[in-house]
């Protein structure tokens, strides 16, 4: 996989993931293209002060087909991030998301301070929490985040 930064003219790839109800189902709504290209320009804007904070596209490194979202984002407030991505239907089942979390988390305590990285999913979303457990994520119980309940999972950076 490639993964990389968003441009402007990733709006879309952007909107493809999304826009796509079930490619969302377990994360938010899906977004009308207007509200997707502002979230997309939202997003943009997080790469501003040159964090690793923000979503990055994720494209297959032989055929460059757009895969989805990785991420690393804050975790209710600013103290802690969490680790993210987001696929599109047609990349479900293929490995995908546990070779982003197996590369993403270490790839985030080697640039980064903090002792702990976050994961969350929803409670009924079995497939993430097992890529979660698969590398070495544990299960801490839950949280509510914005208006929904979330499973809560954490590996330190021992």
């Amino acid at each position: 996989m490639i993964v990389r930064r968003f441009t402007p003219a990733d709006g879309d790839d952007f909107f493809a993931l999304n826009g796509n109800a079930d490619a969302m189902h377990f994360i938010r709504p899906a977004k009308n293209r207007a509200d997707s290209d502002a979230f997309l320009q939202d997003n943009l804007n997080l790469y501003l002060d040159g964090s690793m904070l923000g979503r990055f596209a994720v494209y297959h490194k032989t055929n460059g087909n757009f895969l989805g979202t990785f991420s690393f984002l804050y975790l209710s407030g600013e103290a802690n991030y969490h680790i993210g991505y987001a696929l599109v239907p047609e990349a479900w089942g293929q490995g995908y998301a546990t070779e982003l979390v197996k590369t993403g988390t270490p790839y985030f305590f080697a640039g980064t301070d903090h002792a702990r990285l976050f994961a969350i999913t929803h409670p009924d979303n079995k497939p993430s929490q097992q890529v979660l457990l698969k590398n070495g994520y544990r299960q801490e119980g839950q949280m509510t985040e914005g208006d929904k309940i979330v499973e809560i999972f954490i590996i330190d950076r021992s």
